[in-house]
């Protein structure tokens, strides 16, 4: 299937249906679905919620309706979304691609079920009261944040031991930016590592960010965990190769757009599992009956033509660690 077909088929709008379809729809449950990413950069993992969902009995446009709504990395959009899949009155919300998302949803309900997946802990953002008791209406699950912050540090300080500073990029209107600096900051006493925290919301920004970056002579750069970032990759991949900063992301995503290096959560598999809890809900389930799940699978993903293009030269021991060495 080629590409453009796919995206379609995830991504496509009722009015783009038979009307033997959209009258089925109306039989369905229907999803809605509330992200922070865009449908271009969420692919994969709509093929994992699918996965999670087949495992309940449930497929897309069979026996279950879908409502996508984006925000394409602009946060103050999700409010009006969220309200929208509530005036729709969809059968459970799922809210992901950060924080945000799931707290528009939980802002705009206190009835219909919601999953989320967030980076970090939901208790300390409001969103449930505890991870084995969620309460109300709203569990799903939770990726590690903190102690890869700190993992992701200590991989750069490997490729840049001499290091002087090292620049820290956050989104200032994402609210885990805090919890973020909270982690970066106390691994960095740690260490012993002097950083240079950069602000950046806008295009415009990430280029005022990297000019500072290299005026104050940073060594390496560690991006923060953020929608807008993993929708702005290739610019931020290009950029720290234009400047030849070596640096180190959250995602796969970017190491396959040419960044040097990525350590985070496997997405894949927290999709699936809130494909399952959407399953078990729509079956009759309580959110609240639902613990909050834990995704610890994590991924070190090293592009060895940006090492090369660097002139870095890697240590065996690292690349030795490496689940995936792009060539």
């Amino acid at each position: 299937m080629r590409r453009r077909e796919f995206i379609s088929l995830i991504g496509g709008t009722a009015a783009a249906w038979p009307l033997e379809a959209r009258a089925q729809q109306t039989t369905m449950p229907v999803i809605g679905f509330l992200s922070g990413r865009s449908l271009v950069d969420s692919t994969q993992m709509m093929a994992a919620l699918g996965q999670g969902l087949s495992e309940q009995g449930f497929v897309e446009r069979q026996n279950v309706a879908i409502e996508y709504r984006w925000a394409d990395g602009q946060y103050d959009r999700l409010p009006a979304l969220a309200a929208d899949l509530v005036r729709r009155q969809v059968a459970v919300i799922l809210a992901v691609g950060s924080v945000p998302s799931p707290l528009a949803a939980k802002a705009a309900t206190s009835t219909i079920p919601i999953v989320f997946i967030v980076g970090g802990d939901p208790v300390k953002f409001g969103l449930v009261a505890s991870l084995n008791r969620p309460g109300g209406n709203i569990t799903g699950v939770s990726v590690l944040s903190g102690p890869l912050t700190a993992k992701r540090l200590e991989l750069l300080r490997e490729l840049v031991p001499q290091a002087g500073v090292i620049a820290c990029l956050v989104n200032p209107n994402n609210p885990e930016a805090d919890s973020q600096l909270t982690d970066i900051r106390a691994a960095a006493r740690t260490f012993g590592q002097a950083l240079l925290i950069l602000n950046a919301s806008t295009d415009h920004e990430l280029h005022t960010a990297f000019a500072t970056l290299v005026r104050e002579r940073a060594a390496g750069l560690l991006v923060g965990n953020d929608a807008f970032f993993v929708l702005r990759r290739e610019q931020l991949v290009a950029l720290a190769a234009r400047h030849a900063i070596p640096a180190v992301y959250f995602l796969r995503e970017f190491a396959a757009a040419g960044g040097l290096m990525s350590y985070g959560d496997t997405l894949a598999g927290a999709y699936r599992q809130v494909g399952a809890y959407i399953g078990r809900i729509l079956k009759g389930t309580k959110p609240a009956d639902l613990p909050v799940q834990q995704s610890t699978k994590v991924e070190l993903i090293i592009n060895l033509k940006a090492a090369n293009a660097l002139g870095l030269e890697l240590p065996p021991t690292l690349l030795a660690r490496a689940d995936e060495v792009i060539e």
